[in-house]
């Protein structure tokens, strides 16, 4: 595991802004194409061709995985894709505690949380 200074976390925020941002727009398109794919399997099971759906939905799950795979290797653990909420792991006081940060919030990490805290147990920096 990872373990970032507030500094390193800070310097990393607008890459993952970027990251999540394209990480709900392919989660949002998933849930669009689940239906569709499913019909799609059914169809071409009993002889249809709804194959182009099947494909365009693979190709957003594709891009998903990527996106996921991307935030995972920098060291940050995503929490909650709607809300965009992110932990960053770190060391306070001699012990690993998780630098928290959110879609919409600022530029800079304001907020901490031990590590069995969870959100509602997040501390201001």
């Amino acid at each position: 595991m990872k373990l970032f200074t507030v500094e390193e976390a800070n310097a990393l925020l607008p890459a993952v802004r970027q990251i999540l941002r394209r990480i709900q727009r392919s989660r949002g398109r998933l849930g669009t194409y689940r239906d569709v794919a499913k019909l799609a399997a059914e169809g071409a099971e009993l002889g249809g061709g709804g194959m182009a759906s099947g494909v365009a939905y693979a190709n957003i799950l594709t891009d998903f995985t990527v996106e996921m795979a991307e935030l995972e290797g920098l060291g940050v653990q995503l929490k909650d894709f709607d809300r965009g909420l992110i932990d960053f792991p770190s060391l306070r006081d001699g012990r690993v505690v998780l630098l928290c940060w959110q879609l919409g919030e600022g530029d800079e990490l304001e907020w901490w949380h031990d590590l069995d805290a969870g959100f509602g147990g997040r501390t201001p920096l």
